[in-house]
């Protein structure tokens, strides 16, 4: 029986940029995690430590640096579609090249001055190779509650349930989606903004019976909203709002006062895709 290398990669991690565009008095902000993974014929370096093929990861990171530059940031899809390319163009022994990147937001306070958002992350998964180019879209930590419209109840029941019962509870999660398109031809500010709207609206206008119902609908309506989306993957961890026991105190507690507990909590996955969905090799 012999030994082989398997599937591998490499690359920079989380190189941190941020862009400022000086165009006049007013000045416009972009400020990325950027994560860059290579893989091809790269067998020699890990088998015999020759690196001739190996592009090192400190270049991979000042690439990163001299593309805000040179080419400026507008989209992350954009960007990420750019140095994906470029490695693979450039590079004999990459073959594949995956870029996954996080946009901070920041809100404007007047000409050159900003806040951080508190909102939900950005994020951008593009990876290109020789079968061809894919771009995933999402978002991280988008915190949502509904104080009642959710229900949940006639679970199974065994020796060890004490969870009760509830016709009324606080449903809150922080949501992570993402979501594939069938081409990079897309308007990538338009979409990630209706993407956010339908499943923001989902949550909101649903009654939910389950969180994993909820989980669904949300992906449904953004699939019926935006065409140019195929696929769409959420992961909605049940942020427990218990309700507090005032009776040692003499006092009701009618679903009015609640602890938010941490952990550990229910997380509820699930992809909701289209039938005739196009296949995908690319990193999700």
């Amino acid at each position: 029986m012999g030994i082989v290398l398997g599937p591998n990669r490499y690359g920079k991690a989380e190189t941190r940029v941020v862009r400022v565009v000086r165009d006049g008095e007013r000045h416009e902000l972009r400020d990325l995690n950027v994560s860059v993974a290579l893989s091809g014929d790269l067998d020699a370096t890990h088998v015999s430590g020759d690196n001739a093929g190996v592009l090192p990861t400190d270049t991979q990171k000042n690439t990163v640096y001299a593309f805000a530059k040179e080419h400026g940031i507008d989209q992350p899809e954009d960007f990420g579609l750019r140095l994906a390319r470029h490695f693979v163009a450039t590079q004999p022994t990459v073959h594949s090249a995956r870029v996954h990147i996080e946009q901070y937001g920041w809100h404007r306070l007047g000409p050159h001055s900003f806040q951080r958002d508190g909102a939900e992350t950005r994020t951008a998964t593009v990876t290109v190779d020789g079968a061809g180019e894919w771009v995933v879209a999402g978002l991280a930590d988008l915190v949502l509650l509904n104080s009642t419209d959710s229900e949940f109840w006639g679970y199974v029941k065994d020796p060890y349930t004490t969870l009760p019962e509830t016709k009324d509870r606080v449903l809150a999660t922080a949501v992570s989606a993402r979501w594939r398109f069938a081409s990079t031809t897309v308007d990538w500010a338009a979409s990630y903004a209706g993407v956010r709207a339908a499943l923001v609206a989902a949550f909101v206008e649903t009654y939910s019976y389950s969180l994993q119902q909820t989980l669904y609908t949300m992906g449904r309506r953004a699939l019926e909203e935006r065409p140019e989306v195929v696929e769409v993957r959420l992961a909605l961890p049940n942020k427990h709002h218990l309700l507090v026991d005032l009776s040692p105190f003499g006092l009701d507690n009618p679903n009015e006062v609640f602890v938010a507990a941490d952990r550990p909590y229910g997380l509820i996955e699930g992809t909701v895709r289209r039938s005739d969905a196009p296949s995908y090799d690319g990193a999700f």
